[in-house]
């Protein structure tokens, strides 16, 4: 595979507009299997762009924009809607509940944290003993799930009820260069694949799948990749950037990936092998057009929803590439602007010059 840059080169820009587009996407609430508010605000962005759209059984949203030729390469494309969260179990009376983890979130995060509940997002606050009552055990230990409660006040105590999805209640900002918000992952990746159908370039079938509940279990990829069965698969991410200061000055080696590093190119994760011929079509892409990229480091934890499409029909051939984050499955998370307009720019890009060639040959 040999890349050439192109003389005319525009990749979809990022503004105002689709800063905007991902805080409403950031701010919505879309727990696993509660995806319904996202669900929304995506199929207003693409319905005008979209050759034809559908909602499947599951919960996803499954777009197709033809290139300008039949028989063209059949490209999927994903992201997930969903977000790590909570659910109301057991209503205790006075606006008090006990809840569930819904996803992977670290309990020590959530004490005393505002959050919204229910499709109303009513206001509440995640309880648990201050430091006061506790006793030095109780001190050293990381704190029961079981021991807290989400507090809804007794004027709201009618308003929630168990099954009732809560998510955290945060705010969406931009502060210079970086971006704040819950839910990033994976709303960038929202927000990056609904531009891409806006600027689908027309030397492929570009098939887009908004997926439910890849945080309980890539749930929704397992049936939207066997029903789309494409050609080839790319998952947009948003992964964790572990690039801290370590506490002892020791050099930082397992840092996963970085911000300002641009995209994060996956080799390898807990679920996925990629394939080899996309990770050079992304590889020799930004070399030829000069766009930072990172290889994400292999790790025994964490995957995404190539880990279930790549394994439907008869094999999909499959890659993620991830906007860098700090402080995923927590309250909030941070991007940096650049990563993302650079992940934006790399897809589109690898995207204009698939082939029917580009997986011709063996995968090696």
């Amino acid at each position: 595979m040999s890349i050439t840059k192109k003389k005319s080169w525009n990749p979809p820009k990022i503004g105002r507009a689709q800063i905007s587009s991902l805080e409403k996407l950031s701010e919505a609430s879309g727990v696993s299997g509660n995806e319904d508010a996202v669900r929304k605000i995506v199929i207003d962005e693409i319905k005008a762009y979209a050759d034809e759209y559908e909602i499947d059984a599951l919960g996803n949203v499954l777009v197709t924009k033809r290139g300008s030729k039949k028989n063209l390469p059949r490209v999927m494309l994903a992201a997930h809607m969903d977000e790590v969260g909570f659910m109301l179990v057991h209503d205790e009376g006075e606006g008090l509940f006990r809840f569930d983890i819904v996803g992977g979130i670290d309990r020590r995060q959530i004490i005393s944290k505002p959050v919204w509940v229910g499709k109303k997002r009513i206001p509440g606050v995640i309880a648990g003993k201050p430091i006061h009552l506790t006793t030095p055990k109780e001190r050293s230990n990381v704190i029961s799930v079981d021991t807290m409660r989400i507090d809804l006040g007794p004027g709201n105590s009618k308003k929630g009820k168990s099954g009732d999805w809560a998510t955290f209640a945060t705010k969406f900002m931009r502060q210079g260069q970086t971006l704040r918000g819950k839910a990033l992952d994976d709303r960038v990746g929202v927000a990056s694949l609904i531009e891409l159908l806006k600027n689908a370039p027309p030397n492929i079938h570009l098939l887009a799948a908004f997926t439910v509940q890849e945080e309980v279990g890539l749930r929704g990829a397992k049936v939207a990749g066997y029903a789309i069965n494409p050609d080839m698969a790319i998952v947009l991410e948003c992964t964790p950037a572990l690039d801290m200061p370590t506490w002892d000055g020791s050099e930082n080696t397992l840092y996963r990936t970085k911000l300002n590093q641009g995209p994060a190119i996956y080799i390898a994760d807990r679920a996925t092998l990629p394939d080899p011929r996309l990770v050079r079509l992304l590889q020799e892409t930004a070399e030829a057009y000069d766009i930072p990229y990172q290889l994400r480091q292999p790790g025994v934890v964490g995957g995404t929803d190539a880990g279930a499409i790549h394994l439907q029909r008869s094999g999909i051939p499959s890659i993620s590439i991830s906007v860098p984050a700090r402080y995923l499955h927590t309250p909030a998370s941070l991007i940096r602007l650049a990563d993302w307009r650079n992940t934006l720019a790399l897809v589109h890009t690898a995207l204009s010059h698939i082939t029917p060639n580009t997986l011709k040959g063996e995968r090696q």
